[in-house]
């Protein structure tokens, strides 16, 4: 248990209020590091998994040190994705709600697939509160529609998929017309190489949080099935008639064995959504209503789409190919056992994966080993009992070896001679090991 509470900050007496309503008992690891540093003015790079608590981590102080009075644009929260913005601005209208003060702060959403002609029309008034996506905000900023000069901070989320959808140029293109003292706040699950250069050019001196190595929720199973000879969507199946997900996410490595795991699944008789970057912007937003309306209980995804979303409710993480990358496993597994809920991983693996598994665990996961045999769960033989069988044996040779005094002169047979020697003292070591044996 924490010791921390929301009250040793020094947070006004609204936003206070506004925790109480958001029933925030205690603040998240992230939100402890984040949060000082932020009311601070520090700008700051966080890194931590999906689920971490981020979102309020730096929305908390924004809104804190928010000026009313002030009808200019006062922080800009970017995000790599539509829904992940829509979801920011969610968060931001239930807060400004929650302070009650629906006319006196204002914010705007702003992404794409939208009207940009009407949505510079509405603009009259610059909202104090700026959300959306790198490419919609800048088109904005260079029809002089939006100024956002006079801002204090600037958020990045995301900012490793930022990078790897070839937006961190447009963000790059913003912050030049941001005020060069400007706080700027970073986070993102991993800090590739390639995106120091953006972060040397825009943070003098941040303050660095790096939170991964809580790499998975405490309150989580993980489990290993094995593949062998089986079909995967025979394995998934399966692994659905044994389970009773409230919501399960299935994924894959890749839009076309989403789709064709997706179709292979409802010729199975289940029910499935699927999302991935090949979807078009309204097959995406119909998708999302469907989970949110809990029409499915299963859905195919690749990590990509999945991590442009925050799907509530999620109880199992099923990977039907597991990821190449430990990062990519830590993203997955993160969409389900939030705010304090419990959750199940359940990996189907080839020994391809196995180097995977043996840097997870090094990293303090720890994976049980089953099989599904007639809709039930069958513990098995652990993935690394072959390599560890290998190891003590090694262990014992080499402990044998020891006890074999060398010949100092060498005669012919020696060698012959020295392995019946430490063949004799394995012998020994193994019944002093197992008197009874």
């Amino acid at each position: 248990m924490s010791n921390h509470s929301f009250k040793e900050y020094t947070l006004q007496p609204i936003m206070q209020e506004v925790i109480d309503k958001l029933q925030f008992k205690e603040p998240t690891p992230i939100q402890q590091k984040v949060i000082p540093a932020a009311l601070r003015g520090e700008s700051i790079i966080g890194q931590s998994h999906t689920g971490s608590g981020k979102t309020h981590a730096f929305l908390l102080p924004l809104f804190n040190a928010l000026n009313e009075n002030d009808k200019q644009v006062q922080f800009v929260v970017t995000s790599p994705t539509r829904e992940l913005a829509t979801q920011i601005y969610d968060e931001v209208k239930k807060i400004i709600t929650y302070a009650e003060k629906e006319d006196q702060w204002s914010a705007k959403l702003f992404i794409g697939g939208t009207d940009k002609k009407r949505t510079i029309e509405k603009l009259k008034e610059q909202p104090q509160i700026v959300i959306g996506t790198p490419g919609r905000i800048l088109d904005l900023i260079n029809e002089g529609a939006l100024d956002i000069f006079s801002a204090k901070s600037f958020v990045i989320d995301e900012a490793d998929l930022m990078f790897d959808l070839g937006l961190i140029k447009e963000v790059d293109q913003m912050l030049v017309k941001a005020n060069p003292e400007i706080q700027v706040m970073v986070f993102s699950a991993t800090i590739p190489e390639r995106l120091q250069p953006f972060l040397k050019k825009y943070l003098q001196n941040p303050a660095y949080f790096n939170l991964q190595d809580q790499i998975a929720p405490e309150k989580m199973e993980h489990r290993l099935v094995p593949l062998r000879h089986r079909q995967v969507s025979e394995m998934v199946y399966r692994i659905s008639q044994s389970i009773q997900p409230y919501l399960a996410i299935i994924f894959t490595n890749g839009k076309e064995l989403a789709n064709e795991l997706a179709k292979e699944l409802t010729e199975k008789g289940m029910d499935v959504g699927i999302i991935h970057g090949g979807l078009t912007p309204r097959e995406r937003k119909r998708v999302l209503k469907d989970i949110q309306g809990l029409r499915y209980q299963y859905i195919v995804a690749t990590d990509l789409a999945a991590r442009g979303i925050d799907i509530k409710g999620v109880s199992h993480v099923i990977n039907a190919q597991m990821p190449k990358e430990e990062e990519f496993y830590v993203h997955r597994v993160g969409r389900t056992a939030r705010a304090g809920l419990e959750g199940t991983a359940i990996n189907i693996y080839t020994d391809e994966d196995l180097s995977l598994v043996e840097k997870l665990e090094q990293r303090g996961l720890t994976f049980d080993s089953y099989d599904v045999v007639n809709g039930e769960w069958k513990e098995s033989k652990a993935w690394n009992e072959r390599a560890q069988r290998k190891k003590k044996s090694n262990e014992l040779d080499q402990e044998a070896w020891r006890k074999v005094r060398k010949p100092k002169k060498v005669k012919p047979g020696y060698k012959k001679k020295m392995k019946y020697q430490q063949e004799k003292a394995k012998r020994k070591i193994v019944r002093s090991k197992n008197p009874k044996k």
